[in-house]
């Protein structure tokens, strides 16, 4: 399934055939640079009206093509880790699921030809790292190694947090009217004064984990809480980087069919220049430094695998800091930031 110029077909055998068209593609792209940005605000930048622009991001949403949600931020965690799990084949589908299920747990792939399951691991406490990654995992049979690597700093200093790789993508006076601000590049804070997330929190997380793009009346009219106080609440967490706005597409099912993470090696005195370079390439959603024999991941979604050997030939290859690549190829999303996935598309929310 593949996007020409002016429109492109998702289609699933579970999923109601949906067209997307330009619009389309420009209100997801206005929705990655701020995924809580109004209706009217991104009608005013794209030069639609808020009711043309609130239906179609509904069918979009209702399709399982696209879903807003807001998280606790990976960096606010005592650690993040990045774990590669490699399996006996039939092995790492199961593994993965259970992995899915985890809360803790995010971006769980089948790589490597269905013998690889790499993920995302927050952990606030080492007992819980510990418990999976020393013990639980290597007790099953079918896992063959385990490898880690912790997440060091990720690349949002650009406010281009988000995968760009639309043909329909906001030019900077769209960019402009819309207002859009990056929260990624804001330094975490949690102090005595300022604390973390705390149990009180739980039911607001949960709400916005399922839809982040609920209106702080309905937040507070699900809680029982203060409006102002919920509106509060949640800002000085995004203000204060505890939280996150992601916004998660399906894009097989808008033709992006090529999904890979890129293991890089640079030298120390190249990391921080080469890792905001890359941030800044539509094709990737996601740069990280990392401890381990690779200094940067880099997640990256194209259309097919010619697109992506042109990617890392014609993009990547002019960068000559990079000493060492390896990359592996995604033969399935299992779970995305905080979704798990139905097949090749989101879960559809009424």
């Amino acid at each position: 399934m593949g996007i020409v110029q002016r429109s492109a077909t998702a289609t699933s055998s579970k999923l109601e055939t949906i067209s997307t068209d330009a619009l389309d593609r420009r209100i997801m792209s206005a929705l990655q640079f701020d995924g809580r940005a109004s209706f009217r605000r991104i009608a005013h930048a794209l030069g639609s009206s808020e009711q043309t622009v609130a239906r179609r991001y509904r069918r979009l949403r209702e399709a399982g093509i696209l879903r807003v949600v807001v998280l606790p931020d990976p960096r606010a965690s005592r650690e993040s880790l990045f774990v590669r799990i490699r399996t006996a084949p039939g092995a790492a589908e199961p593994i993965g699921t259970a992995l899915a299920r985890r809360p803790d747990v995010s971006w769980v792939t089948l790589a490597a030809a269905g013998t690889e399951v790499m993920c995302a691991l927050r952990a606030d406490d080492p007992r819980d790292r510990d418990e999976l990654v020393l013990r639980n995992l290597p007790r099953l049979s079918k896992v063959t190694d385990v490898s880690t690597a912790a997440l060091l700093h990720v690349f949002a200093e650009t406010g281009l947090q988000e995968w760009q790789g639309f043909d329909a993508r906001l030019n900077a006076e769209e960019i402009a009217a819309l207002g859009a601000r990056s929260r990624r590049d804001v330094p975490v804070r949690r102090t005595a004064d300022e604390p973390g997330l705390t149990p009180d929190d739980d039911a607001l997380l949960t709400l916005l984990a399922s839809d982040g793009r609920m209106s702080y009346a309905a937040l507070a009219a699900a809680t029982g809480r203060n409006e102002a106080a919920v509106a509060r609440r949640v800002e000085a967490l995004l203000e204060r980087g505890l939280l996150f706005v992601d916004v998660e597409v399906a894009y097989a099912l808008i033709g992006f069919r090529a999904a890979a993470t890129l293991w890089l090696t640079v030298a120390p005195a190249d990391i921080h220049r080469v890792g905001t370079e890359i941030a800044l390439h539509p094709e990737v959603g996601f740069v990280g430094a990392v401890s381990g024999p690779a200094s940067l991941v880099v997640a990256v979604t194209c259309r097919d695998t010619a697109d992506l050997y042109r990617y890392i030939t014609e993009r990547l290859a002019p960068i000559s800091a990079i000493r060492q690549h390896e990359v592996t190829l995604t033969v399935r999303h299992l779970k995305q930031a905080g979704t798990v996935m139905e097949g090749d598309r989101l879960p559809r929310i009424l």
